[in-house]
């Protein structure tokens, strides 16, 4: 033996691989620590208040205004001054100055907003800072450019602003959401009363000082935080002229039921139960890959996650075994852990709810699988979880979990395949996986849901239409298709 391989074979080898930490930087955000309204251009002291937590250690946040219906009043009234003085009659293209503004300030102060996202949503700092930030800017850039061109977006039309639109967006995507729904309005020449939710109303009140610095006229957007009530107080206001919606499906019918005969336009985007559907021609790392990022991004905490998995008999146990050791390298934890896969569950609330419908599978006769984690003491956490032998007739098979449980079906031909998917009251995204195109435009063509993939899964773009079918909304946001429902047409 040589010098050289006796050295070598005196080396020490690592019985393990694991990541150091790699905390993002904390105090690039400054909280305050108590936060109004933000009505007409200034800040309005909250009558009632409530914490809101870091819901990956329970840590209190900041106290945050619970607007009563005396302050959406206020809002509504500074959003309609704003509206017919000045905001929708200026010219588009001073508007899209505005937007352009809002866009470039998001990404310039991106870290500090991905860090917020984070802290208040429990969502892993890379996600916050490689989708939600750039995202979020992208869809103020590409409404920037339509504020202008509303004649070539609906040609022989004559399109105008419908006047206040109440803006009401959930936990999961709370500043993507806020621009999925504000770029559109302020392009198309509305103003805006936006709440946000309950548990993650940072993200929306930093932004008001993004709108401070891009000097957007007083009154054109308001936020009011607060709960359930808030927005009901929202919905029902007699001065509000659209009311645009995403969250539950429970809620957004209770709204539809409220406004229905009143005349306000209405946009819903509400649950889901994607199917997420491999072919025994499928490349099955790369739809392993695919399956992670359709179920278990955000925790699971997606509308249009891929929380059904669909898989052809020829290939399930490869791609099950494949799946479960994909599983083993997740890395649950800290949310500002660049390394972190999955982080904290939103809110004891929602971690309450995923437990109750897995527990019903383990019931029914579902068999389940979590990979070895260790969850942190403190905060609200739930392991990665795949259940296999589902039953269409399961919960988990027809219930909208929110959270990072996939349940695994097989079909055998294309057909079956359809009727499973399709066999569902939602209706917002599919995905299909083979090499053949014929075959991703025939399932396309067959599958009720708003959104479908191919050979991908959970990728937006802002030119892009997203909505649904069935229980899961009517109407869309993105693209030019996004701009129709702030618009009236003579």
């Amino acid at each position: 033996m040589t010098e050289l391989e006796r050295k070598q074979d005196r080396a020490p080898v690592p019985s393990a691989w694991d990541y150091a930490p790699a905390p993002e930087a904390r105090d690039l955000v400054q909280l305050r620590d108590r936060y109004g309204h933000f009505v007409g251009g200034e800040w309005l002291e909250p009558r009632e208040s409530y914490t809101t937590i870091d819901p990956s250690s329970e840590e209190a946040l900041a106290e945050v205004g619970q607007a009563s219906s005396e302050e959406v009043d206020l809002a509504v009234s500074a959003a309609r001054d704003a509206f017919e003085n000045g905001w929708s009659g200026i010219s588009p293209a001073e508007r899209a100055k505005y937007l352009y503004r809002i866009a470039r300030i998001l990404q310039e102060r991106s870290r500090e907003f991905a860090v917020l996202e984070s802290l208040n949503g429990g969502k892993p700092i890379r996600e916050s800072r490689d989708v939600d930030l750039p995202l979020s800017a992208a869809h103020f850039f590409y409404y920037a450019g339509w504020a202008d061109k509303l004649e070539y977006a609906f040609p022989n039309r004559q399109p105008r602003p419908i006047g206040v639109a109440g803006q009401i967006v959930p936990w999961n995507f709370p500043l993507l959401m806020l621009s999925w729904k504000i770029a559109p309005a302020l392009a198309t020449g509305n103003t805006v009363v936006l709440k946000p939710a309950e548990t993650t109303p940072l993200s929306a009140l930093l932004f008001a000082d993004v709108l401070r610095q891009a000097e957007l006229p007083p009154g054109v957007v308001n936020i009011l935080t607060g709960d359930g009530r808030t927005g009901a107080a929202l919905v029902k206001h007699t001065g509000v002229d659209k009311i645009a919606f995403t969250g539950s499906t429970e809620v957004g019918k209770s709204i539809q039921r409220e406004l229905a005969g009143t005349g306000k336009h209405l946009t819903l985007e509400l649950g889901g139960k994607a199917a997420n559907i491999i072919f025994d021609d499928a490349a099955l790392d790369q739809a392993v890959e695919g399956i992670v990022n359709g179920i278990y991004f955000n925790q699971g905490h997606v509308c249009c996650a891929g929380s059904r998995l669909l898989v052809q008999e020829s290939i399930y146990e490869p791609l099950i075994g494949k799946l479960k050791r994909r599983l083993t390298t997740l890395r649950v934890g800290d949310p500002l852990d660049k390394n972190t896969d999955v982080g904290a569950i939103n809110s004891r609330q929602q971690l309450d709810k995923i437990k109750e419908l897995v527990a019903s599978g383990e019931e029914e006769g579902a068999e389940i699988y979590q990979p070895p984690c260790r969850l942190p003491e403190k905060g609200y956490w739930f392991a990665p979880t795949v259940f296999t032998n589902v039953a269409q007739s399961y919960r988990i098979a027809q219930e909208e979990i929110f959270g990072p449980v996939l349940s695994v079906l097989t079909f055998r031909t294309p057909d079956e395949a359809v009727e499973k998917a399709n066999n569902t009251p939602y209706g917002l995204s599919a995905g299909v996986w083979t090499e053949k195109g014929s075959r991703i435009l025939a399932m396309a063509q067959q599958l009720r849901a708003g959104v479908i993939w191919a050979n991908t899964f959970n990728r937006f773009d802002p030119a892009s239409p997203f909505g649904g079918y069935k229980e899961s909304g009517f109407g869309r946001e993105g693209g030019r298709h996004g701009l129709e429902p702030y618009l009236e047409f003579e």
